[in-house]
């Protein structure tokens, strides 16, 4: 895992590991903590079992392999989920919400280890090799959040701009330009536009 200025923008880069763990970290989010999408209202699940529902259909629809959650782990990840929740789209209140990110990080065990299975290369991960499950996602997406916003990329953790919209995402494009949580949000906010520039 590194992250190196890029020679030519003087931006840094973050590695496919720590982009990963920020993605895992949006898709959390998204099934778990939003209010509204694409403009509808949505009622985030209730119950364990919902939550572990929800995961697993937000893992599958990114083409990740499922997860050994229990319906109690899923509990803890939606603890989780709403405390990352405010870094995206924090702007002026991000000092408040990385102290909270902090406190995170101490609860799960946060700490880079090397870890490998035998006759396998070692992967660097941040978190403990005995950490459960939820301490090993919360402590990983943790850290890769910290990492982003370390380097001055927090901007990156966006929320959808949208109307009835609260999806989260991490914008990667190259001069952190994104508004939209996907292409069906941003056809809504111009249409919404165009209609509104008509009446005037």
């Amino acid at each position: 895992m590194t992250i190196e200025p890029w020679r030519i923008t003087g931006q840094p880069e973050i590695d496919s590991y720590v982009a990963s763990r920020v993605e895992l970290a949006v898709l959390l989010v998204n099934v778990l903590a939003a209010d509204s999408a694409h403009g509808r209202p949505v009622t985030p699940p209730l119950t364990g079992g919902e939550r572990l529902a929800a995961i697993h259909s937000g893992l599958s629809a990114a083409g990740r392999p499922p997860s050994g959650l229990t319906p109690a782990d899923a509990d803890r990840l939606a603890e989780v989920a709403a405390e990352v929740r405010l870094l995206y789209g924090a702007g002026d209140c991000l000092p408040e919400a990385a102290a909270r990110l902090n406190d995170l990080l101490r609860r799960h065990g946060a700490v880079p280890t090397l870890h490998g299975d035998p006759g396998k290369p070692l992967r660097l991960a941040f978190h403990r090799p005995d950490a459960t499950l939820v301490d090993a996602w919360a402590a990983d997406m943790g850290t890769a959040l910290a990492m982003v916003i370390g380097v001055g990329q927090g901007a990156r953790l966006g929320v959808c701009q949208a109307a009835t919209c609260s999806l989260v995402f991490f914008d990667t494009t190259r001069n952190a330009s994104r508004r939209f949580c996907d292409l069906s949000c941003q056809n809504r906010a111009k249409a919404s536009a165009y209609r509104a520039r008509r009446r005037t």
